[in-house]
């Protein structure tokens, strides 16, 4: 059966800041279904993330893309990606706390069974999501795809409640197999019960992002194979958790 998506934007504020995301869901006669959080990249919410929240929604979900940089900014170039993505990270309280707003955002939606949470998230986006599943947010599953790994504040023993994936690209500068050893290190510290890290060959950053073409960010390029495979062990992961 064919079903109708829905889909709009949404404000919702942190503080002070109007945040402005973009919501997608199939109509069902289910009334309350799982919902899951996108985070974008460091160029702020666009098509891209918009396209991955529409295709949670035909796999039945309720998706939310979150709007991390206030008013629907987004970058032109690398500088100015730094820049907006500066000031959330500063502080891994103030990254937590606006990925936090998004996440409150979706559990509060009529159709969305507040029980049954999950996040994923692109780049800066990934980092994002991490940074919610360290800091114990009521999460099923947590996807990071070529996020960086490094922890703003480590997990602490326990507190993570979320299983937790984390694609990554084998070749990606910005993510390199120091840093995954790390990961894996604070995973087993933080007694995380379910994690697991994919790394994939020949593989550099941005790979899911079929406009990833090394014009913004050299080793940024898409990857079809790695893109197809990621999104699978997300559906697998998100299947087996809800």
């Amino acid at each position: 059966m064919v079903r109708a998506m829905i889909t709009k934007d949404i404000d919702y504020r942190d503080g002070s800041t109007r945040l402005l995301g973009f919501l997608a869901y199939e109509e069902s006669p289910t009334p309350k279904r799982p919902g899951v959080l996108v985070v974008h990249e460091g160029l702020g919410l666009n098509d891209f993330a918009i396209e991955r929240a529409r295709m949670l929604a035909k796999l039945g979900y309720v998706a939310l893309a979150a709007d991390m940089f206030g008013e629907r900014r987004q970058a032109k170039d690398l500088p100015e990606a730094r820049a907006l993505i500066g000031e959330p990270r500063s502080e891994p309280s103030k990254l937590r706390k606006r990925a936090g707003a998004a996440l409150d955002t979706l559990a509060s939606l009529p159709n969305v069974d507040s029980a049954r949470l999950g996040a994923l998230g692109f780049c800066f986006g990934g980092t994002s999501v991490l940074e919610l599943a360290r800091g114990g947010a009521d999460l099923k599953a947590v996807v990071s795809f070529h996020g960086v790994l490094t922890p703003g504040a480590a997990a602490q023993a326990g507190k993570v409640k979320a299983r937790i994936l984390a694609c990554t690209g084998a070749d990606d500068p910005l993510v390199p197999a120091s840093q995954v050893t790390q990961f894996e290190d604070e995973m087993r510290q933080a007694q995380v019960a379910d994690w697991q890290v994919i790394s994939y060959g020949n593989t550099l950053h941005g790979f899911t992002n079929p406009s990833a073409d090394g014009s913004i960010l050299a080793s940024a390029l898409y990857n079809e194979t790695a893109d197809r495979r990621s999104w699978a062990a997300m559906k697998g992961l998100f299947d087996e958790a809800f």
